[in-house]
């Protein structure tokens, strides 16, 4: 082999002395500390959030390192982030107060509000939810099997009662969950004032679009739940324990809501 590749016998031999390097040790212990960053985020972190706890404990690492090391290692999320498209032209109309200006000095100034649904082999259920754009931290929701005004206000009357606002924008879609008189009565009679999306545009309400969708790949990872009681109590442990609590925000400076909010405090 020395011969075929034209070099010297005792380079060879030097080479297995010495052993693996300590780049290669190294890498090696990065692998495995990302892979049980990646196991305790129930297999959502990618190579950005694996980087910023390998920094908070310490390592001094930079995030292409880390994102070849996981590569070579086969540790990723076990989820696909989807595909999104932005329309090339916008609906006009509509009070759109918040007009996608999607931050806030400080809570309790805007809230943004949506439904989705929850697919199960019962049938649907349905989720709405209400996050402050200060945090992003989700501070009111509900659940039920039924897309009704009641769903909806359970999960804003929910905010009120955690946060108590004295003034708050809300946003929401122009879904008629939203603007019954019950709904509007609620907002009003507690210092909000309502926006509403324009006509068929999704992208004036991106941000609780963007938590569905993070929401469905990392609490589901692609299946149905089995029953309702099952999808509850995996939506409360994602949103009470995991979302608002653990899960780190690049947007929030890869701060958890609750922490952000504590810091800021």
């Amino acid at each position: 082999m020395c011969r075929v590749l034209r070099i010297k016998e005792g380079s060879y031999f030097a080479w297995r002395r010495r052993g693996e390097s300590q780049r290669a040790r190294d890498n090696a212990v990065i692998a495995e500390l990302a892979r049980v960053i990646v196991r305790a985020s129930d297999d959502t972190y990618g190579s950005r959030r694996a980087t910023h706890v390998l920094r908070e404990q310490g390592r001094d690492v930079n995030r292409k390192r880390v994102a070849r090391i996981m590569r070579i290692h086969g540790i990723k999320p076990h989820v696909k982030r989807k595909a999104y498209t932005y329309p090339k032209t916008i609906n006009a109309g509509g009070e759109n107060l918040l007009a996608r200006q999607f931050t806030a000095m400080k809570p309790n100034q805007k809230w943004v509000s949506d439904i989705t649904n929850i697919p199960t082999r019962e049938g649907w259920l349905y989720l709405a939810v209400v996050i402050d754009l200060f945090s992003r931290r989700v501070v009111g929701w509900s659940m039920d099997r039924a897309r009704t005004e009641q769903l909806v206000i359970d999960a804003l009357s929910s905010a009120i009662s955690f946060r108590q606002p004295k003034s708050f924008l809300h946003h929401s879609d122009r879904g008629t969950q939203y603007t019954g008189a019950k709904y509007a009565a609620l907002v009003a009679s507690n210092g909000g004032i309502c926006s509403l999306s324009r006509k068929g545009n999704c992208w004036d309400n991106a941000i609780v679009e963007s938590f569905f969708a993070a929401l469905k790949r990392e609490a589901m990872k692609g299946k149905p739940f089995a029953t309702r009681e099952e999808a509850r109590a995996a939506l409360f442990r994602y949103i009470e324990i995991w979302y608002n609590r653990r899960r780190l925000h690049s947007t929030l400076g890869y701060q958890s809501p609750v922490d952000f909010e504590r810091k800021a405090a």
